[in-house]
């Protein structure tokens, strides 16, 4: 890829690349972002997570995907790319693509010290604006520590977990998760390489 002049993307431009393009690319307020590839911690921390909430959901009116599909962050010229979405009942998505979701009920999303100040910041902020979303997940990748934010009327509330032995509840979709299942077969002793999102444009 060959960075040229920054500009404002359009939806409409950013989609068109993005689904003609081999790698993936976030949109942050008009701006392309490419992602670059993830650590092995964060990868099986996303299929611990993915997997143990499929299984769950599997006889259940839900869906569960792991880091492909995209989501539209309503009222801004941007999308992302969940680690993990969970949608609940009818599926509300963007155009006949069927791969740009408006209506995710929980987003699971693994800090990395590179993007940790914008998935709990700027990020955070486009989820709540998003009427579907119900709680939020953020989930630390170099030790046991699970951040769960859940929606009350017009608050969040926070709920921290630092103990293997402690079990996330997700009332929205009634499932469960253990850390010891989320964290299965991650190594804390090697810490993972930090890796970002990075600013760049198409040529």
């Amino acid at each position: 890829m060959v960075a040229v002049e920054k500009r404002v993307w359009t939806p409409e431009e950013y989609l068109a690349y993005e689904r003609a393009s081999q790698e993936r690319h976030e949109l942050i307020n008009g701006e392309i972002r490419l992602m670059s590839g993830a650590s092995e911690e964060h990868v099986t921390i996303v299929i611990n997570t993915a997997s143990s909430l499929h299984s769950q959901l599997r006889k259940r009116p839900c869906k569960t995907y792991a880091s492909d599909l995209r989501v539209k962050l309503k009222g801004n010229a941007s999308y992302s790319y969940p680690d993990v979405i969970v949608v609940c009942g009818e599926r509300i998505l963007e155009d006949d693509k069927f791969d740009t979701l408006l209506n995710p009920t929980v987003i699971f999303e693994v800090l990395s010290p590179s993007t940790e100040v914008y998935d709990r910041g700027r990020k955070f902020e486009f989820y709540r604006a998003l009427e579907s979303l119900q709680e939020y997940v953020l989930i630390a990748q170099d030790r046991p520590h699970v951040e769960h934010y859940r929606r009350a009327d017009d608050e969040w509330i926070l709920q921290d977990f630092d103990s293997l032995e402690s079990t996330l509840t997700l009332a929205s979709i009634e499932c469960a998760l253990t850390l010891a299942d989320i964290y299965e077969k991650v190594d804390f002793s090697d810490p993972p390489p930090p890796f970002s999102i990075q600013s760049g444009t198409p040529e």
